[in-house]
């Protein structure tokens, strides 16, 4: 387990940080997913629409550019930023791009193994700071934006 900075928001004694963040984590991802698959709609055209026969690698290289650009950008998503929440890192910092990357192929991994994003949904839903195996790993939080 990683120490956090005192920096970042105690689940004890500021809740509102973690209030409703699986809910709005699962929120985000629907969102993002539908629009990384317009973006690979978007993008099929390019391909000379060969990209239908490897569609599920087109989304995983679309999304994960997305996500990584998205989260380097401004430490969320699109989906994360509707939601009002976004990531910090163990000193409550926003993620840079290297941070931004790991936590992406984290989350691709988890994706990729359905028993790992078991774990990681039930950690989310347990947990005091509502961290999924990834933000374990990396020691990175999901916040609400505006608490």
């Amino acid at each position: 387990m990683h120490s956090y900075d005192a920096r970042l928001p105690d689940p004890d004694r500021q809740p509102e940080f973690y209030a409703d963040v699986p809910v709005k984590r699962l929120v985000a991802w629907a969102i993002d997913v539908a629009l990384v698959a317009v973006l690979c709609l978007l993008v099929l055209p390019f391909t000379a629409f060969t990209g239908i026969f490897f569609f599920p690698f087109l989304m995983l290289a679309v999304g994960l550019a997305y996500r990584t650009l998205t989260i380097a950008g401004r430490s969320a998503t699109w989906g994360m930023r509707l939601m009002a929440i976004e990531l910090r890192d163990r000193r409550g910092e926003r993620l840079d791009g290297g941070q931004a990357l790991l936590h992406t192929a984290g989350y691709t991994i988890s994706i990729a193994v359905p028993l790992l994003q078991v774990i990681s949904v039930v950690l989310m839903l347990t947990g005091a700071r509502g961290q999924g195996l990834t933000d374990l790993v990396l020691g990175t939080v999901m916040l609400n934006r505006r608490a």
